[in-house]
């Protein structure tokens, strides 16, 4: 019995990664990250519904710097998956789609990330 040589199909190692690679990525890896926030999220509402001990409980998770840390990157994550959002929403009325467009684009997706992140904290600190 004679062996198929079949073509391969490309793979990651095969493509070069280039940048709107990257920022695809990041926006199915932050709407994973986004459901998982929203699990604990709903952990902080029960725990608040629960009674005083439970909700202490949560507290002394998240009053720490790994809960501090969660809390900013499901923050960043949902200031990227939002900006994101609007970039496709852009891309379904057919405009933006060549490829410096889409680079512009997508640098700004991080731009905003990082700044609407960073004033975000700022505010909570001030606010606390």
């Amino acid at each position: 019995m004679a062996q198929v040589q079949r073509p391969l199909s490309p793979h990651v190692q095969i493509y070069g990664w280039y940048f709107t690679m990257f920022v695809s990525i990041l926006n199915r890896i932050t709407g994973q990250g986004l459901a998982i926030g929203t699990l604990l999220f709903a952990w902080w509402l029960i725990s608040l519904a629960a009674g005083p001990e439970s909700f202490a409980t949560v507290q002394a998770a998240m009053h720490n710097w790994f809960g501090v840390l969660i809390l900013i990157g499901y923050t960043a994550a949902l200031f990227f998956h939002a900006a994101s959002g609007v970039r496709h929403l852009v891309w379904d009325a057919a405009r933006g789609l060549d490829l410096e467009t889409a680079k512009k684009s997508g640098a700004f997706v991080l731009v905003a990330t990082g700044v609407l992140t960073v004033v975000f904290w700022l505010l909570v600190l001030i606010a606390a």
